[in-house]
């Protein structure tokens, strides 16, 4: 059977109700990737927690936003480790640091989790040192252990750079794949959700895991970069798959150069026509990261009017969002239940 046409009974994320994913846990609240953060997303109210995953030089797969670990842990500060930091190209940048692909799941286990935006959200260092890196089946146990049948908690893994880790000698799709297996994870509908900026990796993942395997988003750039994706064709070729596209937030609501909002996009109705849910990334609370006239005042840090950004998307008709604040969707959806025929206008 051809993909396109398996995938149209396949299982979709996509449900009556909008669904709030915990990006990196609840990360404006608790530094990422920690068992507060998750823990946190989770009560309030997260239907997905989001890990990041990269490889470790033993082939374990652990929760990290990047390979680099000088941002996210303490190791910088740690002599035993001085003689790793080393310079090298991922990807298109050349990073400078200490790389998780240059420790053992061990040595990364005496590591410790700090916050990555000190300035940004500076009360979240309060938990500096307090936390350890997790691997990928310790997220999917915390979200086995949190879910009832009332309220399933999945989790949706990002694979960073799987394609990259293979040149280096590191398959990570093969590892994920035996990993979902070994986990009893591989069902379209079971606990983890797959995601990924890089096509090649995901296609070969659905080739592995065949078409009743996870549920999987193609992830979309900020404009400029992944445009072809978003064509009607690229759309289809998508949907051969994935079973969803989980763009920047600026492809739907439309910014200028200054980060004033022109409009909004007609992507979520053009990726429904080609059967794909929409859950766009990553709705943060503070000024900065806001349109500028959603914005409350002109401290970057201060918090603007995400409320009324999540609203906006949801009145276009994203079936998901992924968000550092996990509270103010929730919020965002019960409003919208409560107003069903709530428009972009109002």
């Amino acid at each position: 059977m051809h993909a396109t046409e398996s995938l149209a009974t396949h299982a979709r994320v996509r449900s009556s109700d909008p669904f709030v994913v915990g990006h990196r846990g609840a990360c404006a609240y608790r530094p990422e990737h920690t068992i507060a953060s998750y823990e946190l997303a989770i009560d309030m109210g997260a239907a997905l927690i989001e890990p990041d995953i990269v490889v470790t030089s033993d082939g374990a797969l652990v929760a990290r936003h990047e390979n680099e670990l000088s941002r996210t842990t303490d190791v910088a500060t740690r002599p035993e480790f001085a003689d790793r930091r080393t310079t090298r190209r991922v990807g298109r940048k050349r990073r400078t640091g200490w790389f998780a692909e240059d420790f053992t799941l061990a040595e990364l286990r005496t590591l410790r989790a700090v916050e990555r935006h000190p300035d940004l959200r500076p009360l979240n260092t309060a938990y500096d040192g307090h936390f350890g890196v997790l691997t990928l089946e310790e997220v999917v146990e915390i979200a086995r252990r949190r879910s009832t049948p009332q309220r399933p908690v999945r989790v949706l893994a990002e694979l960073k750079k799987p394609s990259w880790s293979a040149e280096r000698g590191q398959p990570m799709t093969e590892l994920v794949a035996a990993e979902l297996r070994r986990l009893d994870a591989t069902a379209p509908d079971g606990p983890v959700v797959l995601q990924s900026f890089d096509t090649a990796g995901l296609r070969r993942l659905r080739a592995d895991l065949g078409d009743d395997g996870p549920t999987m988003f193609q992830l979309v750039d900020r404009p400029g970069c992944d445009d072809h994706l978003l064509t009607n064709a690229g759309l289809r070729a998508v949907s051969t798959y994935a079973q969803g596209i989980a763009p920047s937030v600026d492809r739907i609501l439309l910014r200028d150069a200054d980060d004033r909002m022109t409009g909004v996009s007609d992507l979520v109705t053009r990726a429904h026509g080609a059967g794909l849910s929409v859950v766009p990334w990553t709705l943060a609370a503070e000024n900065t990261f806001l349109p500028l006239h959603l914005r409350g005042s002109d401290d970057p840090a201060a918090p603007g009017d995400a409320l009324g950004a999540a609203g906006l998307l949801l009145a276009l008709g994203v079936d998901g969002i992924i968000t550092d604040n996990p509270d103010v969707v929730v919020a965002a959806v019960a409003e919208l239940r409560a107003s069903p025929a709530r428009s972009v206008a109002a």
